[in-house]
């Protein structure tokens, strides 16, 4: 058990019989004298994958679950579900690829540092690294005399993943992505 006050992003809490990850954190002050602080969190249900949007007072109790943690990569994928690998044991995990849809327009064979969120030796999701680096497989051609100013266009990666870059980038260039915000972070070197 745990205040709401002590909860951070990334946790798992068990509420009415689900298991929510906590996604993001608000936190509210009063001004009034006596006030208590509210904490407004967003979760996402492990089990089925549904946003989920609580606010508790800073007092109030939560059951926290441990989760293991094992850093996998991606090993195939067979018909409906993703295999992982653990880096450590080379034991598999397979996970229904629509579990894990968000997470899967960040990864590939090549991504390192992914994490595989464990309860009891079963695989209930996945946590993509902060920034990964992707090649840009589709965009408009590159502009002559384009600086690196705050002007974007589209870019399409080989996962699906479409997002704003600069207009200097070109097909065949790679770049970091932030995985949380889902937006590119620099040219990758």
């Amino acid at each position: 058990m745990a205040k709401a006050s002590e909860i951070r992003k990334g946790l798992v809490v068990e509420l009415d019989g689900k298991l929510l990850m906590v996604r993001d954190i608000d936190m509210q002050t009063p001004s009034a004298r006596g006030g208590a602080t509210l904490y407004k969190m967003r979760f996402t249900d492990l089990r089925s994958g549904h946003k989920v949007e609580e606010r508790f007072k800073g007092d109030d109790q939560l059951t926290t679950i441990e989760l293991q943690r094992r850093t996998v990569v991606l090993s195939y994928v067979d018909g409906e579900e993703h295999i992982f690998m653990d880096n450590d044991d080379f034991s598999q995990y397979p996970i229904r690829s629509s579990d894990i849809a968000d997470e899967l327009l960040f990864l590939d064979e090549s991504t390192v540092g992914i994490q595989a969120l464990l309860i009891d030796g079963q695989i209930i999701g996945l946590e993509p690294p902060q920034t990964v680096e992707m090649e840009i497989i589709d965009t408009v051609p590159e502009l002559k005399g384009a600086s690196a100013s705050a002007r974007t266009k589209p870019a399409t990666f080989a996962t699906g993943l479409t997002l704003q870059v600069p207009e200097y980038l070109a097909v065949g260039d790679r770049v970091r992505i932030h995985t949380t915000d889902k937006r590119y972070v620099s040219r990758a070197d």
